[in-house]
């Protein structure tokens, strides 16, 4: 398979896989708290894991593993096709984009690592994490 192609029906939604980890999320804490959390708890969520999620999916769908539909498809399968010859550089800086860092960061930790620091400038060029950036889709206005 290609780059940016992908049988429909082996494409998935990343709000509806969302979606069943925040209802796992709100079941768990309100059973815990002895009553249903609601919105709190939908909250909660969002702030503690919504940003680790989507770039762990944002990830997948990079390295070809899994379509997410919300995301470019073109860039399905990129890490199939590219810096073959960084594969060390390369997981090193999808770690710490995973982890929540950003751009500056990962230029920052390749500055004081005495790591070449065109390599991943090039790296995260073709990365653009900045362009997978997804508001949640059901994040209730605040209290």
């Amino acid at each position: 398979m290609s780059a940016g192609v992908c049988e429909p029906s082996q494409q998935k939604s990343l709000y509806r896989r969302c979606y069943q980890e925040v209802l796992v999320h709100k079941w768990n804490t309100s059973e815990e708290a002895g009553y249903d959390r609601g919105d709190a708890a939908v909250r909660e969520w969002v702030h503690l894991h919504w940003t680790g999620f989507l770039r762990a999916r944002w990830v997948e769908h990079l390295q070809g593993q899994q379509f997410w539909s919300e995301l470019h498809g073109c860039d399905f399968g990129l890490l199939k096709f590219k810096f073959h010859d960084r594969q060390p550089l390369l997981n090193v800086i999808l770690d710490q984009l995973k982890a929540g860092k950003e751009n500056l960061d990962v230029l920052d930790w390749a500055r004081s690592s005495c790591t070449p620091v065109d390599p991943v400038i090039e790296i995260l060029e073709a990365l653009d994490v900045n362009s997978s950036r997804l508001q949640h889709a059901f994040d209730p206005s605040p209290e």
